[in-house]
């Protein structure tokens, strides 16, 4: 007994219901209009004008549900007195006919839950009123239902007002099973959905390689910049302020991605995405000598012509290599290879691994997330290459990769 009255209690039931008496309420306006054929032919008969208007007033109300707005103002109206997840309409809906349909049951349930619910409330509290003194009877559409005055009338009185909260529990189900089912996504907005999804969390996960790409290496050339400003700063001033000049630069090349990305993340109109390529290369290597590195380049090949993607991703790979190096690396030459050929292009960085140095870089010296070196893996693997990462020998790491892209003319 109180699993049966539970639904009856739930505050869903009740704002359910008033969705339902919402929907029955909003096509009044459409019944004028029903009724003008109906008022165009006076002689028909009345079950025929009856019919006539029901059918004439239907088509009206689906009519307007082949609007798309008027899906749109239904989805949040719904999800917010049904109480049931329905995600925001798709754009690009196919399946028009299930919103005149919806409208259509919305309507008719809406009528039905109004009319029965009204009856039942109007007797169950009018009978004890009047048959405290005199006998009471209650006629409706042929059917009676006669009170004696005494405790009887409120029995019979109780007897219709539990049905009418029974019905008002039984619309509002009918809503909440119907809306995911006709206002909910169908089949191809789910696919549309799922697209649009999948395509945001890549731009979501590119621009967090973008992030950890631009600031993490940022971050690492400053600290070790300015660690070598202060050591030099009364001993070579030109040495200073060349390191402090190369963190001005990388700062500011850093803050362009970070606009960037801030732009796209609040989906703003965000400015052309700034582009580092291959040809930014000896900038970043001048910036890693201003830290106190010595790097060893090798670059062969038409590699300054390498364009697009495959350039873009070369140049973030080598940054990620370079700025592991700096945090790790235990002082000595950083090798880095760059070998451009026909079929494809080869990188490569190489460095020492031990003890730390005076500026600050090796092991510990950098808080590290642990997402440079997946992230590399994931960067060449959507390009089809090969990548090796790991110790090459006893005292030195190397990062290897091919991506197997032709050069453009």
């Amino acid at each position: 007994m109180i699993w049966g009255i539970r639904p009856l209690l739930r505050g869903s039931t009740y704002s359910g219901m008033l969705f339902a008496y919402c929907g029955a309420l909003a096509s009044i306006p459409l019944l004028p209009f029903a009724m003008l054929p109906t008022l165009a032919w006076p002689s028909a008969p009345y079950g025929v004008q009856a019919v006539l208007t029901l059918l004439i007033w239907a088509a009206l109300i689906a009519a307007v549900g082949l609007a798309r707005t008027t899906r749109r103002a239904l989805v949040p109206f719904a999800r917010r007195l049904l109480r049931v997840p329905l995600p925001d309409p798709v754009a690009t809906g196919t399946d028009r006919w299930r919103t005149p349909l919806w409208l259509l049951l919305h309507v008719a349930l809406g009528w039905a839950g109004a009319l029965v619910s009204g009856v039942l409330v109007i007797a169950g509290l009018t009978l004890p009123v009047t048959g405290l003194r005199t006998e009471a009877e209650l006629s409706l559409f042929g059917w009676s239902v006669r009170s004696e005055p005494g405790w009887r009338s409120w029995v019979l009185a109780l007897c219709c007002l539990l049905p009418a909260a029974v019905v008002c529990a039984g619309v509002s189900y009918a809503l909440r099973w119907l809306a995911p089912r006709l206002l909910g996504p169908s089949s191809a907005e789910r696919l549309a959905l799922a697209a649009e999804r999948e395509l945001r969390l890549a731009e979501r996960n590119r621009l967090a390689h973008e992030l950890h790409d631009s600031i993490g290496h940022t971050l690492t050339a400053t600290t070790i910049q300015a660690a070598v400003a202060g050591e030099v700063l009364s001993a070579d001033p030109l040495a200073a302020r060349a390191a402090l000049r190369s963190i001005e630069e990388s700062a500011r090349a850093a803050l362009e991605d970070l606009d960037y990305v801030l732009g796209v993340l609040r989906e703003e109109a965000a400015g052309t995405a700034p582009t580092r390529t291959l040809a930014d290369l000896p900038e970043l290597l001048d910036r890693l000598r201003h830290a106190g590195a010595v790097v060893e380049p090798e670059l062969s090949g038409e590699w300054a012509q390498v364009q697009g993607t495959l350039s873009r991703a070369a140049y973030r790979i080598l940054q990620e290599g370079l700025t592991n190096a700096l945090r790790h690396g235990a002082g000595g030459p950083i090798e880095v290879r760059v070998a451009a050929a026909s079929d494809g292009l080869e990188l490569g960085v190489v460095n020492r691994t031990g003890a730390g140095t005076s500026t600050g870089s090796g092991p510990g010296a950098f808080p590290t997330s642990g997402h440079g070196l997946p992230g590399l893996a994931e960067r060449v693997r959507l390009l089809h290459g090969e990548i090796e990462a790991g110790p090459d020998g006893p005292r030195h790491w190397r990062l290897s990769v091919r991506l197997p892209v032709r050069l453009s003319a």
